[in-house]
């Protein structure tokens, strides 16, 4: 079964796991926005199965903070609907762009160590052989990668004869841009002397209990991560590509090969092992070194616990242990970075920032392959915060619906 008819077939089979024991949720009604519990009620709970069906959204994860730490967790539906794998606790979904909240963290970190400044030029720091010959390459600056000012394309349409070059002035207009993310992964991994999966390890990961985290792929990885679905039919017996899951299945064949992880890779070995991948991948699929690295901009995989414990990080009145970012860096995360007219959400660094009734909240939506969608949200000064993770291309307008009614805030920010 593959597609619409195959989730629909297995829809009876529909469950539920509580990683937390079972808390009770106010009734949204009976509570103005700002008190309100975002635990989802019992009602919609009972409902979300239903909408998930409409939409052929096999799988749903989410988890809530509350009061500054992960108060409930609950898993929905299937990671797979053509094998009718269930969502367990530790099932890992594709958190697509909600990676790059979590990377930028990890700038602020080695910001705040003295290792990299936030208005240094990136050129500075790294000058990669795909880059182009532009002046305004050299105005480049971290911030700017952090509040998506740097005028680059989100991604290259041919990566692997096209040259990286900005539309625009730098700092003069948002230009969302997951190239300009890989750019400053590659800083990191110069600055460290690690692969982007190493550095999050030691400096996020470990510290922060997300055992169930990686930029990279392995063997259990592969094991527990949801497959994607996508929003429209299919022929009987077609598979959705699932593109990343694809092209690091070819890597890990070459790293078995070499005897090194994909989670030790760094950018040259990328280039190195491009060759050896392109003779295994079918048209397509692979076409340049970022294709089989792991991606700062796009590829964390997460449990939806994991996820809410990054929120709890960013939440106003924590303890805060030693390695974590001071509450001065926090806040630059949180404030917006650049004022231009017209805009109804602005860029902190590496959140998005929308003002609401009841003061700011801070969010970032993602989009993988058309078949990951997902969505996070946060209000620091009640710390509070919800996850949603998606394994089908309508999931935008399921995690919407989620948010709504377990925040009752109709937010302007969804990417749908």
């Amino acid at each position: 079964m593959s597609g619409r008819r195959g989730f629909l077939a297995g829809s009876a089979a529909l469950g539920l796991f509580a990683a937390l024991p079972p808390v009770h949720a106010q009734t949204a009604a009976c509570k103005d926005s700002k008190d309100r519990s975002w635990i989802p009620d019992d009602a919609f709970l009972a409902e979300l199965p239903r909408i998930m069906q409409a939409f052929a959204v096999p799988g749903v994860g989410i988890a809530v903070v509350e009061d500054g730490a992960v108060a409930w967790i609950r898993g929905i539906g299937m990671a797979n609907a053509q094998t009718q794998t269930p969502i367990a606790a530790r099932t890992v979904f594709e958190d697509a762009s909600l990676s790059k909240p979590v990377f930028a963290y990890l700038v602020m970190q080695l910001v705040e160590q003295g290792r990299m400044a936030l208005d240094v030029p990136v050129l500075q720091y790294r000058c990669p052989d795909y880059l182009g010959d532009h002046p305004w390459l050299a105005r480049i600056t971290v911030r700017d990668v952090l509040r998506h000012t740097t005028g680059l394309p989100d991604w290259r349409r041919s990566p692997a004869t096209e040259k990286l070059v900005p539309a625009f002035e730098p700092g003069t207009r948002v230009t969302y841009s997951g190239e300009a993310f890989v750019w400053l992964q590659l800083v990191v991994e110069e600055i460290t002397g690690q692969s982007l999966d190493a550095a999050m390890q030691a400096h996020l990961f470990g510290p922060a209990g997300m055992r169930d985290s990686s930029y990279t792929w392995n063997a259990d990885l592969a094991a527990r991560s949801v497959h994607g679905h996508p929003a429209h039919d299919r022929a009987e017996g077609d598979a959705p590509l699932q593109v990343l899951r694809e092209q690091w299945e070819l890597a890990q064949k070459v790293a078995l090969h070499w005897g090194k992880p994909l989670s030790a890779w760094r950018y040259e070995d990328a280039q190195r092992a491009l060759p050896e991948v392109l003779a295994l991948a079918p048209p397509g699929l692979v076409s340049w070194p970022g294709d089989i690295l792991a991606n700062a901009a796009a590829s964390l995989r997460t449990t939806v616990s994991d996820y809410a414990r990054f929120l709890c990080l960013m939440m106003d009145g924590r303890q805060r242990a030693s390695w974590e970012l001071s509450d001065a860096a926090r806040r630059a995360m949180l404030t917006p970075q650049i004022s231009l007219p017209g805009r109804w959400t602005e860029k902190g660094l590496g959140w998005n920032m929308e003002q609401t009734r009841d003061g700011p909240m801070f969010y970032h939506s993602g989009s993988n392959s058309g078949i990951f969608k997902n969505f996070a949200l946060g209000d620091a000064q009640r710390r509070r915060g919800i996850v949603v993770l998606t394994n089908g291309g309508s999931g935008a307008f399921v995690h919407q619906r989620v948010v709504r009614a377990a925040t009752g805030y109709d937010l302007l920010s969804y990417d749908l």
